[in-house]
């Protein structure tokens, strides 16, 4: 049984609704990701952050998964499937994907601003005065820009065990997750799905020029 790993990004749940910030203009959902997703922006207005990330919450209670997402899950019947996904959504989860690790930490989850370890899972709005159990204010489990990414350690250890390497909807130009497919060995085949792909096929990467929903049928046909 092979070892597929698989590395999403954004347009993995694009086709679900799901809107994300593109580095090109900084911005996500039209504001400043600075001012929405940074440390300095939370301490510099957190009533704006919060309610930022409880209208992302609403978005992503009423979004459902696509065909790329369940094709993953399916997946799991005939091979090893590990995903890494740069995505704060759980629409891998409610596809029936069952490894899953979130680099950047989940929609649906908050902490405590004083204790990182106290993680609440969360589905409705965030306000401030809302606290953990130690009564500091909780604030989205999301990682913010300039702060750590706590399971990139995580991540590496599974990309080294993987036989394919399988890169959906992600223009792996943010740091550290950019790195991240230089981890598997060189006789991992590598393939990556995006319609407007950073890279070009050569030796063991096969690039698909399409979105997730149509990519992943071609990768599976090539298996």
């Amino acid at each position: 049984m092979k070892h597929i790993v698989v590395l999403t990004g954004a347009g993995m749940s694009a086709e679900s609704g799901l809107k994300t910030f593109r580095e090109s203009n900084g911005l996500w959902e039209n504001h400043d990701v600075q001012k929405v997703a940074s440390p300095q922006g939370f301490a510099e207005n957190p009533k704006l952050v919060l309610e930022f990330y409880n209208q992302r919450r609403k978005q992503l209670l009423k979004a459902k998964p696509n065909s790329a997402h369940f094709a993953l899950a399916k997946l799991e019947k005939q091979h090893k499937i590990s995903i890494i996904t740069q995505n704060v959504d759980d629409l891998h989860e409610r596809a029936g994907s069952t490894n899953v690790l979130h680099l950047h930490g989940e929609l649906f989850k908050v902490r405590s601003t004083q204790n990182p370890q106290t993680i609440i899972e969360w589905k409705k709005d965030l306000v401030l005065g809302d606290t953990c159990p130690e009564g500091y204010q909780l604030r989205p489990h999301i990682v913010w820009f300039g702060e750590v990414v706590q399971e990139i350690e995580n991540a590496i250890s599974i990309l080294e065990t993987a036989d394919i390497l399988l890169i959906i909807g992600t223009s792996l130009q943010v740091y550290p997750a950019s790195n991240l497919m230089y981890y598997v060995t060189k006789d991992t085949e590598i393939y990556y799905i995006d319609p407007n792909p950073s890279m070009s096929s050569q030796g063991k990467l096969t690039v698909i020029p399409e979105n997730a929903t149509v990519g992943i049928n071609t990768f599976i046909k090539m298996l």
